[in-house]
């Protein structure tokens, strides 16, 4: 390997280290803000480690056929040395600006679906069950203006039927427990009279 694949190469490590660095911090205030459940930490820390060793092999075998030296570390660490030295408050601030913006964007659409969909939808439902209810309130005011009268008649013509074929059972309990009550009040009755 000459001399000017081994500097590209360090150079490519250098710009490697500085986006593993943005990706790192990028990935700490969009998880710090969005509050994963503890679980979720380590396993979205697995894989931003197995995601940037892949970034790195692919870089590393794109500018040198993959061959692993001590410069290709050199160049990592300074570039992310360099990265965490200028770079990383910037790259906070950008990524908390993003956040914001973008949960404004998402508010806004929300926001603007409620007014141009769901209260439409909502307005439309609740007039629907408006004139279903007034449409019910006819229908019962109409079946008992025509319903009632003719009810009464037949009630009136099988009144005197229904009383023949018709007991009721309260008037059989009542019945009973009467009986109850005069027997007892004979037996006393009888007692008293024996002397």
């Amino acid at each position: 390997m000459n001399l000017e694949t081994q500097w590209i190469t360090l150079l490519w490590m250098l710009a490697s280290g500085g986006i593993l660095g943005v990706a790192f911090d990028s990935y700490r205030v969009v998880s710090g803000q969005l509050h994963f459940p503890r679980w979720s930490i380590h396993v979205l820390d697995l894989l931003y480690w197995v995601a940037a060793a892949l970034f790195v092999f692919r870089v590393l075998y794109h500018s040198n056929h993959g061959e692993l030296r001590f410069y290709v570390f050199l160049g990592l660490f300074i570039g992310i040395w360099i990265y965490f030295l200028f770079l990383s408050v910037i790259t906070e601030r950008f990524v908390l600006m993003l956040m914001r913006i973008s949960n404004k964007i998402y508010r806004m659409i929300v926001r603007t679906i409620e007014i141009l969909l769901i209260a439409p939808l909502k307005w439309l439902v609740n007039l629907i069950r408006l004139m279903l209810g007034f449409l019910w309130i006819g229908l019962l005011f109409l079946l008992r203006i025509t319903l009632l009268p003719i009810w009464k008649l037949i009630r009136w013509a099988f009144r005197p039927i229904w009383r023949k074929l018709r007991i009721p059972e309260g008037w059989t309990k009542v019945q009973h427990w009467a009986a109850m009550w005069r027997d007892r009040c004979l037996r006393l009755l009888r007692w008293f009279n024996k002397e």
